[in-house]
């Protein structure tokens, strides 16, 4: 399930909620019951290492394109 972020409009703080695709935007602050609005935020996914299409995907034969050069 996704982790969202909603920050309260009354008294400022920010939630981390996690919830279903489904489940309705949180309407009022645990805190303070004021109004809550959902914040943009950064995924953490990142493709690291060699290269995920060069290992995983690439078809056998082809030679890479990121070679070195001389």
């Amino acid at each position: 399930m996704p982790l969202y972020e909603y920050q309260c409009e009354s008294c400022q703080k920010v939630h981390e909620i996690i919830q279903k695709f489904s489940d309705a935007p949180l309407a009022e602050c645990p805190d303070c019951n004021g109004p809550m609005s959902k914040l943009i935020s950064r995924s953490s996914f990142a493709l690291k290492g060699s290269g995920w299409y060069t290992t995983d995907y690439k078809p056998s034969g082809q030679k890479s394109e990121g070679g070195s050069k001389s």
